[in-house]
């Protein structure tokens, strides 16, 4: 038995090319130049987006003001009602936009075959917690009401998001199974969430540096949200998990929060809910928008998707 983590070849070929660039550290830029530099990586490092009959930029009242969405279908007209795939980006709830996500919204969509909605909601430092699952709440309700702005019946939602997104998908249906939406959430899935404290665990020993997403950059973000511990909205781990909808809980075997996955995985199964867990062996934090330099992944997100198609034909 070795102590050296397995990394795929390709996976290992994009983490050798980021050490030799040894650009500053996310947490050395400014704002400005830490959201520039995460557009430009998934710009590089993503597949291009697909061309898609419906890409359109909407709104919906928040709490704040209007929130910007973006609504992704592989059918231009849907006359059927369908489940609405709410999507929530990553980024740390700091760096992330709709454009970041966009390339991954347009494979999803295409798989899927059902609306997508992405949210941007409010970032931190500006709007720090809970700001931004406030906005995710709001958008999510405002599609479960099937506004005419949609021009989509949602006969159900589906909540699904990475990093801080999917700390936000597992929020979001928490927060309607205590004032239920027009529509319920028939499937939540987190990938490679941060859904409880990943301080002191053996992932973020293990993976601190090194392997795309570090110690320091979860402490930029983590200063930056200022989530309240002792708060489910910030640490979904510590709500009450008998009434979670149908999961899919998505890890990334090298990635320093991954035990937070892990952990609410478990805690799913403990509840006695319905829960598939992948762990994709051999990738890192942000696999999702690396499927260009790392080729191997977009098997990973099709495993997903395949995961997703089966738990929605087969409900609890």
């Amino acid at each position: 038995m070795t102590d050296t983590p397995y990394i795929r070849p390709d996976m290992k070929g994009f983490l050798d090319m980021m050490a030799a660039v040894n650009g500053p550290k996310l947490a050395d830029m400014t704002l400005e130049e830490a959201r520039a530099s995460y557009q430009a990586m998934h710009g590089i490092a993503d597949r291009p987006a697909r061309a898609l009959p419906v890409i359109r930029d909407l709104a919906c009242p928040g709490p704040n003001g209007d929130i910007p969405l973006r609504l992704y279908d592989a059918r231009e007209n849907r006359d059927e009602a369908a489940p609405v795939v709410m999507f929530f980006h990553g980024g740390g709830f700091v760096i992330g936009d709709l454009d970041t996500h966009h390339a991954l919204c347009t494979e999803i969509a295409a798989l899927i075959d059902l609306p997508v909605l992405a949210v941007h909601y409010a970032r931190a430092p500006e709007a720090p917690f809970p700001a931004a699952i406030l906005d995710c709440e709001a958008a999510t309700r405002w599609v479960a009401g099937s506004p005419a702005d949609l021009g989509r019946i949602a006969n159900g939602i589906i909540t699904i998001g990475d990093s801080a997104g999917g700390n936000a998908a597992v929020v979001v249906p928490q927060m309607l199974e205590a004032n239920p939406a027009a529509v319920p959430v028939v499937l939540q899935v987190p990938i490679f969430p941060l859904v409880a404290d990943a301080n002191g665990s053996v992932s973020m020993a293990a993976f601190s540096e090194g392997f795309l997403l570090t110690a320091d950059t979860m402490g930029f973000f983590d200063a930056a949200y200022g989530a309240d511990r002792a708060d489910p909205r910030g640490f979904p781990i510590l709500a009450d998990h008998s009434n979670a909808p149908p999961t899919i809980v998505v890890t990334a075997s090298l990635d320093p929060i991954r035990d937070s996955g892990r952990e609410y995985a478990k805690a799913l199964v403990d509840a006695g809910r319905d829960v598939v867990f992948l762990e994709m062996r051999g990738v890192t934090h942000s696999f999702t928008n690396l499927r260009q330099a790392v080729p191997s992944t977009q098997a990973d997100l099709e495993r997903i998707i395949a995961a997703m198609q089966f738990m929605l034909a087969n409900p609890a």
